[in-house]
């Protein structure tokens, strides 16, 4: 599975570590609810609410370097719309993947 990095945020930053150090603290500090508030609305089978919850992720997802996991996200983003959780295993290993990594920064 690939593994998430800083690599769009250090391009976008332009060698400003204050920048750098300011959007991910950004991150870590929303990614906790938006994946809770995902995990309650998955749990409640409120497929659309979920979908909003994913789409707010992917950017995320986009921004750590996930690109692979980016498009299971726009995938899944697209059957919970349908009513499907197909992907879901998926996508929350991707979510796992993701809070260890923002653990270590």
């Amino acid at each position: 599975m690939e593994q998430p990095n800083l690599s769009y945020i250090e391009s976008m930053s332009g060698g400003d570590k204050a920048f750098e150090q300011k959007l991910i603290g950004i991150i870590k500090g929303e990614f906790p609810e938006e994946k809770k508030v995902y995990f309650e609305n998955i749990a409640a089978k409120n497929y659309k609410l979920t979908a909003e919850n994913v789409h707010k992720l992917k950017h995320k997802i986009s921004i750590l370097g996930l690109e692979k996991s980016y498009e299971i996200a726009v995938a899944f983003e697209n059957n919970l719309l349908e009513d499907s959780t197909k992907l879901q295993d998926e996508f929350e290993s991707i979510l796992t993947t993701m809070t260890n990594y923002l653990h270590q920064l």
